[in-house]
C-alpha cells in the first residue's frame, strides 16, 4: 500500500464550502498523508474548457487527474459534494495495478428531473461512474488523457470511459459512492455523495443524509466564533 494519497477534488466557487467540508471529512479520519489538488479553473491555465452545458466547473477537468500526477502512481478524483465517513486509506488499499480505473458502477434511473442550481438532471449510461475514480495514472491506456484530448472529446466519450476497454475498468463497492436521496439512507456508507445538491444549498439543506454533511461542516468551522 502506498504511504500517501493524491486526492484531486472538484471545486466550484458557487459551492466552495462543499470542497472545504469534504476535505475536512477526509483529513479528520485519514491515517496516511493526503495531498489535495483542487480543480479550480484559475489554476488550470494549460487547459481550455470548450464544452458547453456543464453543471459545474469540473465536469470535464476531472479527467486531467493522470496528467496532474505526471502519469505516475495512483490518484483519486472525487466530486466536491461528498462527505467521507471512513479512513481514506481503506480506498487506497483496494488499488488494483492491473486496472486503468476503479469506480462504483452505478446502474440506476434518477428520481429528479432537476438538481442543484436548476440544472437538468438527465439519465445516461454509466451515470455517476466518473464522480469518484481511482486512477492508475501510470497505466498505458491513460496516457491519452492530455489537456488537448479532454478539450476535444465529448461528454459521452469521457464520462463513459470510452478510451478504455471494459476489462480495464475495475469495480468498487457501492458504499464508496453512496448517492444520497437516489438511494436509501445508509449509515454504513463510506462516502456519501450529494449528487442532487449539497446541503449548503437551501433546497437541499434537509435532504436525505444531510446531517452527515452538516456535522462535517461544523467541524470544519470550529473556532470561528471564538
Amino acid at each position: 500500500m502506498t504511504n500517501s494519497l493524491t486526492l484531486v477534488v472538484g471545486f466550484d466557487q458557487r459551492e466552495a464550502i462543499s470542497y472545504h467540508t469534504f476535505c475536512q471529512s477526509v483529513l479528520e479520519k485519514a491515517s496516511i498523508p493526503v495531498r489535495f489538488i483542487p480543480l479550480a479553473e484559475n489554476t488550470l491555465g494549460f487547459y481550455n474548457e470548450r464544452h458547453e452545458n456543464i453543471s459545474n466547473r469540473f465536469v470535464f477537468s476531472r479527467f486531467l487527474t493522470p496528467y496532474l500526477a505526471d502519469y505516475q502512481g495512483m490518484a483519486v478524483f472525487a466530486d466536491g459534494d461528498m462527505v467521507c465517513q471512513t479512513d481514506i486509506a481503506e480506498l487506497v488499499e483496494m488499488f488494483d495495478p492491473h486496472k486503468a480505473v476503479q469506480l462504483v458502477q452505478h446502474n440506476y434511473q434518477t428520481k429528479a428531473a432537476k438538481k442543484y442550481l436548476n440544472n437538468t438532471n438527465v439519465n445516461y449510461p454509466r451515470k455517476n461512474w466518473s464522480s469518484l475514480v481511482i486512477f492508475n495514472c501510470a497505466h498505458p491506456s491513460n496516457r491519452v488523457l492530455t489537456p488537448a484530448y479532454i478539450e476535444e472529446k465529448d461528454g459521452a466519450h469521457l464520462h463513459r470511459f470510452g478510451w478504455l476497454r471494459d476489462e480495464e475498468i475495475g469495480a468498487l463497492p457501492l458504499e464508496w459512492n453512496w448517492l444520497a436521496t437516489e438511494y436509501e439512507d445508509n449509515p454504513k456508507a463510506k462516502i456519501v455523495h450529494y449528487t442532487l445538491g449539497t446541503p449548503c444549498f437551501q433546497d437541499y439543506r434537509d435532504a436525505a443524509m444531510a446531517d452527515d454533511w452538516w456535522q462535517a461542516n461544523a467541524r470544519a468551522n470550529e473556532g470561528l466564533d471564538r
